[in-house]
């Protein structure tokens, strides 16, 4: 396999506290949390104690000031363990990072530390029931009321929603008609009146994702707790965050891969059929070949758009790409996988089973892959 050029050795002691994280803190816990559908609050205090949460945050916040290679070990970590559960990624690569790129002094000193040590749980709001990917057609509105805004509106599909403190909210500022220019984000902390959550919604798999509905009824939110310069400016926002958000999903989905594809060669070597190991038949070890070599391909293609993320140079065409692929690829692997388990692949306690059903997801969230077929055909 071709060596990754991503990481340098002091990457490898944050890989192993990260790695002892999930396999001591979390998957212990895995199935009590898939039964109440949501992770225990704590879990966000004991990771941010040990500087696993806004770790690309500046050190003034709370962060430890890295770039997102870091954020690329807690990903693939997670991924590699198997868990579906922790909505660290969403809280420290998307939600934080709108509040520092595009945060007054004041929104970043209230809320990323808080963030960075788990006192906070972030969450973005984006998708409504009627809306989906189309972003620009969201029917929240706030309308400016003397020093406030009056929020009012629902959202679906929200990760981190039932645990969230804080939400950035996408809502409709405005009346031109011109879509993306009435667009903006505000920042809404949970306790505020009129702002209430839905019970976690049950899902095929990630079922310990705590995944809500939320929903705002003239919820007053201060002027302050906008985002960005001025009202109008939320679509361009999403824009260049999104195509980071979208290199997260290709990111998990390669690892995720790669993390199936193991527990597969090793089930294959022990499994008899025949007299001899699954692994031994030419079938299975072609399958193997192929998942191995195209899953080689993507890890090369992820990790050169994750350099070009960190240069600013990831284009949302090639971030579109590598969702698209990876996340298509890993249903791809996940379901080869399930086959060569034979009924085995098709019990929970066996990890093949639980990726079946978790990595469904990928293909949808971040937009859907038909969504990214759009972006990259525009393009041509």
């Amino acid at each position: 396999m071709i060596a990754r050029t991503l990481f340098k050795p002091e990457h490898e002691d944050f890989r192993k506290t990260v790695r002892r994280f999930f396999e001591t803190e979390v998957l212990p816990y895995r199935e009590a949390w898939e039964e109440q559908q949501h992770v225990d609050r704590k879990l966000w205090n004991k990771a941010g104690e040990l500087g696993l949460l806004c770790v690309t945050m500046p050190e003034a916040y709370g962060g430890l000031g890295v770039d997102r290679s870091y954020s690329v070990i807690l990903m693939e970590e997670q991924a590699y363990s198997g868990d579906s559960g922790v909505g660290f990624s969403l809280h420290s690569d998307i939600v934080a990072p709108y509040i520092n790129n595009f945060g007054t002094p004041e929104q970043k000193q209230r809320y990323l530390p808080k963030l960075a040590s788990g006192e906070m749980v972030g969450a973005i709001a984006m998708t409504e029931p009627g809306t989906g990917s189309d972003l620009q057609a969201v029917k929240t509105t706030a309308v400016a009321d003397g020093d406030h805004y009056i929020l009012n509106g629902s959202k679906i599909f929200i990760t981190n929603g039932y645990l969230c403190d804080l939400a950035i909210v996408v809502a409709r500022t405005g009346n031109s008609g011109e879509g993306a220019k009435d667009i903006s984000l505000l920042l809404v902390e949970a306790d505020s009146p009129g702002f209430t959550k839905g019970k976690p919604l049950k899902k095929v798999g990630m079922k310990a994702q705590d995944t809500c509905e939320l929903f705002f009824e003239n919820v007053r939110v201060p002027k302050a707790n906008l985002l960005g310069l001025k009202e109008g400016m939320g679509f361009i926002m999403l824009m260049k965050e999104l195509a980071w958000e979208r290199l997260m999903i290709a990111i998990t989905s390669v690892a995720g891969g790669e993390a199936v594809l193991k527990h597969t060669i090793e089930y294959t070597r022990s499994r008899k059929a025949f007299g001899k190991a699954v692994a031994q038949f030419q079938n299975t070890r072609f399958k193997l070949a192929e998942m191995k070599a195209e899953l080689s391909i993507a890890r090369v293609f992820v990790d050169r758009c994750t350099e070009l993320v960190m240069q600013n140079k990831l284009g949302v065409d090639d971030a579109a790409t590598a969702k698209y692929w990876c996340s298509d690829l890993l249903g791809k692997v996940v379901d080869q996988c399930v086959q060569l388990h034979g009924g085995y692949g098709y019990m929970l306690e066996y990890p093949v089973a639980r990726a079946f059903v978790d990595s469904r997801a990928q293909r949808i969230y971040g937009g859907t892959n038909e969504i990214m077929k759009e972006l990259i055909a525009r393009t041509l």
